[in-house]
């Protein structure tokens, strides 16, 4: 049993804030004490070691980058792009941060195939030793407009890019997070694209109406790696019961955000971190999972160092580490074993299967 993270920003946080992934979240922190990262980004809550000690095998990490809006003090604001060409320069620089931490760090691999993925998972199995155990990333795309054009997406698959989230705010392909709209006529072309590739749609920051039209016209694979319930946080960036079911209907995944702002429709920065204890995130699964009626649609995807820092997540997490906590939760709460392993890591497993090419 291993846990599957669907969302990290590893890259951005490296490029944007000298992050290094290969540091625990503690070093980082003591790096950091008292300077203008953690008063702008909070405490770091992600480090390859204490990933690894928790158990999280797999992640999918992103390429991020953020449309520039005129101000300089947002979290994101080091990259953001006016052109689609700068969008694709600052993408192509995180693609070549990834590709430089597979190449100087035995305990990364880039999952590009099934074979990959089988090679990650093998260090895992029972009998291997703890220094054996290897992390997957998947690289994931979080906003389209590094695409150029929609047939210019098969550069990127070819160079490792396995699933694209076409939105953020709005973007080229279709309306985002707080900008409401459809999939423009290059959005439709760019699913066409992917589809002939095989490639995952993550529908997480998609507009409702965007995202209905992309269930309805995406024959491939489908994931929301980092939404929701609206049920829990009532907004645009989440995803209404409709929503959810459309995609259960279509054997879609979400995970799970692990921010307290979006687990609550009360929470603001500044609230105290007690104020979202662990065991919302124990309601959130179980509404997915009551909503759909299976444990088979619902899984983690933290968003950790997304914004936001320790101060920010639910109350009993402090790293990665701690993803491990929420099956003991669920445990506790009843949930069969088979379907803990499922929630924790086996359905994007699932979903990640349907998408990667043999290899």
């Amino acid at each position: 049993m291993i846990v599957v993270d669907a969302h990290e920003d590893i890259a951005y946080n490296a490029l944007c804030y000298g992050r290094d992934y290969r540091r625990a979240a503690w070093e980082t922190r003591r790096l950091e004490a008292n300077n203008e990262v953690t008063k702008q980004r909070g405490q770091a809550t992600v480090g390859l070691p204490d990933s690894l000690l928790g158990r999280v095998g797999l992640v999918f990490a992103t390429l991020f980058v953020a449309p520039y809006d005129g101000t300089d003090d947002k979290p994101w604001s080091k990259l953001t792009y006016h052109t689609p060409r700068e969008a694709y320069d600052l993408a192509t620089r995180q693609l070549d941060y990834y590709n430089r931490l597979a190449d100087e760090d035995e305990r990364v691999r880039l999952v590009k195939t099934a074979a990959d993925l089988d090679a990650v998972l093998a260090t895992w199995n029972d009998g291997a030793g703890v220094a054996d155990h290897r992390q997957g990333l998947v690289l994931l795309m979080e906003n389209a407009d590094p695409i150029l054009e929609p047939t210019q997406f098969e550069e990127w698959y070819e160079r490792g890019v396995r699933i694209v989230g076409p939105a953020w705010e709005a973007t080229r392909y279709c309306g985002g997070t707080g900008y409401p709209g459809p999939l423009t006529p290059l959005g439709f072309e760019l699913l066409d694209v992917m589809a002939g590739l095989n490639a995952i749609l993550d529908l997480s920051h998609m507009a409702e109406i965007a995202f209905l039209q992309a269930v309805d016209h995406y024959e491939g694979v489908i994931i929301a790696s980092h939404s929701n319930p609206r049920h829990f946080r009532n907004s645009d960036r989440h995803l209404s019961d409709a929503m959810i079911k459309r995609l259960a209907e279509r054997d879609g995944v979400m995970g799970i955000v692990l921010f307290n702002a979006f687990l609550s429709d009360t929470y603001k920065k500044g609230d105290r971190k007690t104020d979202v204890p662990l065991a919302v995130v124990i309601e959130a699964v179980d509404y997915v999972c009551q909503l759909t009626g299976s444990a088979a649609h619902v899984g983690i995807g933290s968003d950790f160092d997304g914004g936001f820092g320790a101060e920010h997540i639910p109350d009993g997490l402090d790293t990665t580490s701690d993803l491990w906590l929420i099956g003991e939760r669920l445990r506790a709460r009843g949930y069969a074993e088979a379907d803990i392993a499922a929630i924790l890591g086996g359905n994007m497993l699932r979903k990640l299967r349907q998408g990667l090419p043999g290899g």
